[in-house]
């Protein structure tokens, strides 16, 4: 009988393990739709290759400095490149991987857009070699043996699904990662500017993705399918819905609109804040719990943006805010009955900040001089043309239709020649652009080749005007000059008809000739020769 009880048990962590593997897939989704579609590439590979290298180093030493023999409660000494023949102890080692691959992956979405791939390998080794067994150490070493080990855990500090363990961790890492790489460029140039993500649906997606998950996460952290599983799958539940809505709410009544950025956050904040104490508390706790985490998930993504600290999915008031609230509300709201014995709410709330302040305090300071030491030899930015292009292209040389089309239209402004169409990639909402683009091309061609030919006709009237202008200053100056030799010979006669007259004068005959009507014609000729001249 006892043997099939350990074998249920072994099973519903085997089954939740693969519910907690899938919130990867959420952690995709989400990232990707809130990236642009440039980087959207690079976000997915990013999100495959931290579980691939977390479950790696995780199996090689992170296991081990988290469960195995403690040292002085700090860290474990043992279980290196775990190797077990008992069925349950496999489990609990996969259930373990998963946790840390979420944990790693958290940092991926606040640093998406600038942070090379590279680096980002280096930062997931980090986190899931160092930063998460050690302070896993601490709160859960003795988790597989059964007896206290890590010297938060002999305080009597409590995270049962890992709010702070988990999430603050990726939370802390992720704000020591934005400081040292910066924000994105133009995200902060004069007025903050919001760069939207390219597929908010598929992020919608993701968030209900981890939602699902998330009853894994937590109601497998019993390790035991017993009758607080259910109760605690209640909490998850409400806390992500009252998240939602109270974030929404407030949101809603402050802007007058529906945010969509906002709703996912409170919904996540709400499953963060929950996490931590889902097991000690009842319904009614779970909501208010729920809905105060969305509310600080909300500030503080406010206060990031006052800071011009650039997260780009909110992972660290969603994650690291959020699951600071979750581990306090443990002793806020928590049954007393389950705290360590004799102990407070007050004692209780004094270990749960020590716990927290400890547990962040170490994931920041070796997050951050972590990545400040690994950014002297292997820079963790791209550069600016590399940002600019996109990640999907300059990292991994995968480009994607909108860029295609974009380069084409970029090859037509700097060429000058718009006569051939652009590619269309059919059924795509690209295409239906590439092929609203080729209609405004086949007009502004139309209309060109129309001017041009108007002014083809224009060029020839006008040369055809030209040519009977000249014509007629040539018949101008042709008759001009007639008229010239035409008045000089009628002059010449009428000077011959004075000489003759004159000279037959001078005979005493009778003159035979009479210039009376001849001189006026002789006047109007002077006046016409001078208005000429």
């Amino acid at each position: 009988m006892q043997e099939n009880l350990l074998m249920i048990d072994t099973l519903w962590v085997l089954g939740c393990t693969a519910a907690v593997f899938f919130m990867q897939a959420g952690f995709c989704c989400l990232e990707t739709g809130l990236v642009r579609a440039k980087n959207s590439i690079n976000v997915a590979i990013k999100n495959l290759v931290d579980i691939c290298v977390s479950t790696c180093v995780f199996w090689l030493v992170g296991f081990g400095i988290m469960f195995g023999a403690s040292s002085a409660g700090l860290f474990g000494t043992s279980e290196f490149c775990f190797e077990s023949l008992s069925a349950s102890n496999s489990a609990f080692f996969l259930f373990q991987v998963v946790f840390c691959g979420t944990a790693t992956t958290i940092v991926s979405g606040a640093v998406a857009e600038r942070m090379r791939f590279s680096g980002y390998v280096l930062v997931a080794i980090v986190v899931s070699g160092l930063v998460y067994p050690v302070s896993g150490h601490w709160a859960w070493g003795g988790l597989m043996s059964g007896e206290a080990s890590g010297w938060l855990e002999r305080l009597g500090y409590i995270d049962f699904a890992g709010s702070s363990v988990v999430h603050a961790v990726g939370g802390a890492v992720a704000l020591a990662a934005i400081l040292i790489i910066g924000p994105r460029r133009g995200r902060f140039d004069g007025d903050a500017k919001l760069f939207h993500g390219h597929n908010l649906p598929v992020s919608a997606l993701g968030v209900l993705i981890l939602w699902v998950g998330w009853f894994g996460f937590n109601g497998g952290s019993t390790l035991a399918m017993n009758d607080q599983v259910p109760q605690i799958m209640i909490n998850t539940g409400l806390g992500a819905a009252a998240g939602g809505v109270g974030t929404l709410a407030i949101v809603w009544l402050l802007t007058r609109r529906a945010d969509i950025y906002a709703m996912q956050n409170g919904i996540l904040a709400g499953l963060v804040s929950v996490t931590a104490c889902c097991h000690v508390v009842g319904p009614g706790a779970a909501i208010l719990i729920g809905v105060i985490g969305g509310w600080i998930a909300a500030a503080g993504t406010q206060l990031l943006e006052r800071l011009k600290l650039d997260d780009v999915v909110c992972a660290i008031p969603v994650h690291g805010i959020a699951g600071i609230w979750g581990v306090l509300a443990v002793a806020l709201f928590g049954a007393p009955s389950e705290f360590a014995q004799d102990m407070t709410r007050w004692d209780q709330l004094l270990v749960q900040l020590t716990g927290a302040g400890a547990i962040v305090g170490w994931s920041f300071a070796v997050g951050f001089g972590s990545l400040w030491l690994i950014n002297k030899f292997v820079p963790l930015r791209v550069t600016a043309e590399e940002e600019r292009v996109g990640l999907n292209v300059s990292e991994h040389a995968a480009s994607y239709e909108l860029l295609d089309l974009l380069t084409e239209m970029e090859t037509q402004r700097q060429s000058g020649d718009f006569t051939q169409p652009t590619t269309i990639v059919s059924e795509t909402e690209v295409g239906q652009i590439a092929a609203q683009y080729n209609r405004v091309l086949d007009t502004v061609n139309h209309d060109r080749a129309s001017l041009v030919e108007a002014n083809h006709r224009m060029a020839e009237a006008g040369n055809g005007v030209a040519a009977m202008h000249r014509e007629l200053q040539d018949k101008v100056v042709e008759l001009e000059e007639f008229n010239n030799c035409a008045v000089g010979r009628e002059l010449r006669m009428i000077e011959l008809k004075r000489e003759v007259n004159e000279l037959a004068g001078q005979l005493g005959r009778e003159t035979p000739y009479d210039v009376g009507s001849d001189d006026e014609f002789c006047s109007t000729a002077t006046v016409g020769v001078e208005s000429h001249v």
